[in-house]
């Protein structure tokens, strides 16, 4: 059955409504929407349209109606009617008149510019924009922190302004962090837990992602052993067992907990919602399961709520290393496929992990 242009289909649909079709004319275009959903859907919102339509029409008959019975009584009983009076029934009728048009305006303009199939279209779009507002607020928080740790050491240009938690993501020097933990900086450092410290370039940033991937820049780095952990693509279940190692002082510190909610703030679904304290300075540190597996990247903590923190799901990062362009890389970024912490109880699998998690200085 050919498909109508949008034309044809307006003129099909009036004459159904109007009752101008022949039985078999009325069979047909019945028959043609039940094998064209989408154009079942528009018949209903263009009949919803004219009800509207007809109801606007109704009431400005009515107030038509009303108008010249007043009118009518007016001068039966009155031989004279005040300029004031004559101008507000003009007015009234010219207001009924302008409602009308506007009503039947507006429904006009929804339906023909495709509002009502771009509907779930607009909720899509309002995640996103709800997920970068989320994203935007984070980095004022840190522009915010910045310049007042700034305003407080103006004497000493190289006192640190910030500092979190990285992890390599690659033997060779690659290492992962927060965005917002990164912005604005002038430098950054990496310190392991020996105390060594090491210059690190900013190699990629993605800002939605609240994501940074820096590279240590330094003659006195060693590339070191594999890396034990694995990166987890699929997603986590609700209760799963979950720990993190982070720098929310200057030495290392253990959290434990569950996987509290399969999405972030707000509903964000590239993130977590995780029950471990965290403080400030856990922000980039990894969030790993019993197994040893790299499920997630600390990202922040919601206030108000004790233990309640949120993480950035490891298939954002895969994303985010993804899109990085070949230009920026000195050499291809080729993550762990072994893990060598599942098979160790948990402290041992701490005392593993501290090589490869670093305090991230900003300066």
């Amino acid at each position: 059955m050919r498909k109508l242009n949008q034309q044809e289909f307006i003129e099909w649909a009036d004459a159904y409504l109007r009752g101008e079709l022949s039985d078999e004319q009325r069979v047909w275009f019945e028959g043609y929407c039940k094998e064209h959903p989408d154009e079942a859907t528009k018949f209903e919102e263009h009949a919803a349209f004219l009800s509207t339509f007809k109801a606007a029409e109704a009431r400005l008959d009515f107030k038509k109606s009303l108008s010249e019975t007043a009118h009518h009584y007016h001068t039966t009983h009155r031989t004279e009617r005040t300029r004031v009076v004559s101008l507000w029934d003009r007015l009234k009728l010219n207001a009924a008149v302008a409602a009308a048009i506007a009503i039947v305006s507006v429904f006009s303009t929804l339906w023909l510019t495709g509002y009502y199939s771009n509907l779930r279209k607009t909720t899509s779009d309002y995640s996103a924009l709800r997920r970068d507002m989320n994203t935007v607020k984070r980095n004022v928080n840190a522009h915010n922190a910045a310049i007042k740790s700034i305003s407080s050491h103006k004497d000493n240009v190289e006192t640190m302004h910030y500092g979190a938690t990285g992890f390599m993501i690659t033997k060779n020097g690659y290492v992962v962090t927060n965005y917002h933990v990164i912005t604005g900086a002038d430098s950054v450092h990496l310190q392991n837990h020996k105390g060594q410290s090491f210059k690190a370039d900013i190699i990629f940033t993605n800002p939605e992602k609240d994501l940074a991937i820096l590279r240590i820049n330094d003659s006195t780095f060693r590339s070191l052993k594999n890396i034990p952990y694995t990166f987890k693509k699929q997603d986590s279940d609700l209760g799963e067992d979950i720990y993190t190692i982070g720098f929310p002082r200057d030495e290392a510190v253990y959290g434990q907990g569950y996987l509290s909610s399969a999405t972030g703030y707000a509903g964000d679904t590239l993130a977590y919602q995780i029950s471990i304290p965290v403080n400030p300075g856990n922000s980039g540190g990894p969030v790993l399961d019993k197994d040893g597996n790299v499920i997630g990247i600390i990202s922040g903590k919601q206030k108000g709520i004790d233990g309640a923190a949120f993480a950035i799901k490891t298939k954002a990062l895969l994303e985010t290393l993804n899109s990085i362009p070949a230009d920026s890389l000195q050499g291809n970024i080729v993550l762990s496929n072994k893990n060598s912490l599942s098979a160790l109880p948990r402290t041992d699998q701490i005392k593993k992990l501290q090589d490869y998690i670093y305090i991230v200085k900003v300066y």
